[in-house]
């Protein structure tokens, strides 16, 4: 311990964790953004310990689980390479949309932060007095958020290139989906009544009224009906290239409103939940069978992490996200700084970033929670049982604890601050991400 803390490495940790301390002092407040993997020493602080046995005679007292299912719930802290605290830490258990996390990283690793995915738009047939003579071909490109906005764009986009009206069919071929519907057929029939705002619904007509004043009306009538097709036809034009919002804006979208559809789109981007699975245990460098996965969405008990390897994801998609000059608050919700989706009504300490998870009988948060002593705390709870309100407010309430004990920081660490530009999600952007390549 003491050739670690001369050797400057404990400084180091420190510094990225946002803590200034002399080295000598750096016993009480290891913090580092590494792997369960590095840890050298449990905390001689009683803290973590104690706070978290309190948390657990709660759980008995309060009845929300029994004496027999104290086994179900799972804990672990950390502080740079000291652990804090841990029960069950190391065995996977259900983790319903900690899930999203190992979705995050892989999705994150594979294709980077400014990654954008394509939506292809084709034609079959000349354009004529404002007549498409053929069928108009979508070619999706699992893009995980194409949205109204983006269809009611691409209708003005059509417009502009003189079509009006569609003799043929719409065609959908590739990974496409529009509003969360991954059927490529009903994402087909939102797509193209969207395209026509005189068939329009109310869902419709209210995204058109906070779209910026003065955006037009689509009017592309397409006269034949939605087909799915497996290959795209050989003969067609390429008329429009559609461009995703960036995927660090993707990921922050499907962390905060937990969006299950946006996180199997983007796990299978990158091979499905087994590359999922194996490549989030590397990365993590925990042991793979801490980490075993059905889907990238976490629906379903079958997908299972242990808290260790929660913290651990955590840890690499940090060092991640710093590599491109981000921070986990823009991937994922803040507290203080995000107000919508699963943020809201919990009450968690300032500058605490998480993500959560809700089965029917699974109740877990985690992430990470800057303190004064302890710099950047790692954490992980996942709880197994009937009451899952009551378990949301027993995490909150153990946060809060724990904060009171560690106390706030002076300011939160930069490894932690949210970039706010980044962070304005610019939705209604869409029109700018069509690259027209049809010019008349």
């Amino acid at each position: 311990m003491l050739e670690l803390l001369g050797s400057g490495l404990v400084s180091l940790w420190l510094e990225m964790a946002g803590v200034q301390i002399k080295p000598l002092e750096a016993l009480d407040t290891l913090t580092w953004q590494g792997s369960p993997g590095l840890i050298i020493a449990p905390d001689p602080n009683p803290v973590g310990p104690t706070t978290v046995q309190e948390y657990l005679k709660g759980l008995i007292t309060s009845k929300l689980v029994g004496q027999n299912l104290i086994q179900s719930q799972g804990i672990w802290m950390q502080s740079g390479p000291m652990l804090m605290a841990n029960h069950q830490g190391t065995t996977p258990l259900p983790a319903a949309s900690l899930t999203k996390v190992a979705t995050s990283l892989v999705a994150f690793k594979t294709w980077g932060p400014d990654h954008q995915f394509e939506t292809l738009v084709s034609a079959t047939g000349p354009i004529a007095n404002g007549v498409l003579q053929g069928d108009l071909v979508i070619t999706g490109g699992n893009d995980p958020m194409f949205v109204w906005e983006e269809a009611i764009a691409l209708g003005n986009t059509l417009n502009k290139l003189g079509i009006k009206q569609v003799k043929g069919n719409l065609v959908i071929t590739g990974k496409f989906a529009m509003n969360f519907q991954r059927n490529p057929l009903l994402a087909g029939q939102i797509l193209k009544q969207s395209l026509n705002s005189a068939t329009w619904g109310r869902p419709a007509v209210y995204i058109y009224s906070i779209m910026p004043k003065g955006t037009p009306k689509p009017q592309v009538v397409i006269a034949g009906t939605v087909k799915v097709e497996v290959q795209p036809k050989p003969q067609q034009t390429l008329l429009v290239r559609h461009r995703s919002l960036p995927l660090q804006q993707l990921i922050k979208e499907m962390n905060v409103f937990s969006n299950n559809d946006m996180a199997e789109m983007l796990a299978e981007s990158v091979g499905g939940s087994a590359v999922v699975q194996s490549t989030a245990a590397n990365l993590a460098r925990v042991p793979q069978s801490e980490i075993q996965l059905i889907n990238g969405s976490g629906l379903g008990t079958e997908n299972r992490i242990s808290p260790r390897a929660v913290c651990a994801m955590f840890m690499a998609l940090q060092q991640q996200a710093v590599a491109h000059q981000l921070t986990l608050a823009d991937l994922f919700p803040m507290s203080g700084f995000d107000h919508r989706g699963t943020m809201h009504s919990r009450h968690l300490p300032s500058a605490t970033v998480i993500k959560t998870g809700t089965l029917r009988d699974v109740s877990a948060l985690a992430g990470v929670m800057p303190t004064r002593d302890r710099g950047l705390v790692w954490f992980a709870i996942l709880n197994r049982g009937p009451n899952v309100s009551g378990f949301r407010t027993g995490q909150d309430k153990f946060l809060q604890s724990l904060i009171q004990k560690l106390q706030i920081p002076a300011v939160v660490p930069t490894t932690l601050t949210p970039h706010s530009a980044i962070n304005s999600l610019p939705k209604l952007g869409a029109t700018s991400r069509n690259e027209i390549l049809l010019r008349s």
